[in-house]
């Protein structure tokens, strides 16, 4: 999900993104204080390739639209890019090849700050590649947060579905 479409109550997204806080800060903590150990052009290119893949060539596309409506690839393309499971096993084999490293740290660095900093998570095929609050979200929300409100798990079942 994204900052706008929170499907978690909002202080769970919150209780998540300090989860992945934490992360950044060992992950971050350990990169500088190792930074002599730290081969540059490595972490550099570690850090940005997974924008350069995933994320770039969706939000060209999606801001080139006139409808904003873009190939799934590009959600593909992103969600592959930013996830721990895909960076774990390019951390894995730059081990295996080329033993390990402090710059490996650029990968966990890039995740976890976009997940605790920007709340950028993985994108569903169902909202805009960039974040903005789906009108049925907004409606649900807004149901949800009025004194009175029913409980969630009713409401969610009011909610009209999305054609």
């Amino acid at each position: 999900m994204d900052g706008k479409n929170l499907f978690e109550t909002p202080t769970t997204y919150r209780l998540i993104r300090l989860e992945y806080g934490l992360g950044l800060v060992v992950a971050a903590v350990l990169f500088f204080t190792h930074l002599d150990g730290v081969r540059w052009l490595p972490a550099i290119g570690l850090f940005v390739y997974i924008d350069l893949i995933g994320y770039l060539p969706g939000a060209i596309a999606y801001h080139r639209s006139s409808d904003k409506q873009i190939s799934k690839v590009y959600f593909v393309l992103y969600n592959v890019m930013h996830s721990l499971v895909t960076q774990g096993l390019v951390v894995l084999a730059w081990i295996w090849l080329f033993g390990a490293e402090w710059a490996l740290l650029a990968i966990p660095i890039h995740l976890f700050g976009d997940r605790a900093l920007f709340g950028n998570f993985l994108k569903p095929f169902m909202l805009r590649f960039e974040p903005e609050p789906h009108p049925a979200y907004a409606a649900f929300r807004e149901r949800c947060e009025r004194p009175g409100a029913q409980p969630v798990a009713e409401a969610a079942t009011r909610v009209p579905a999305r054609g």
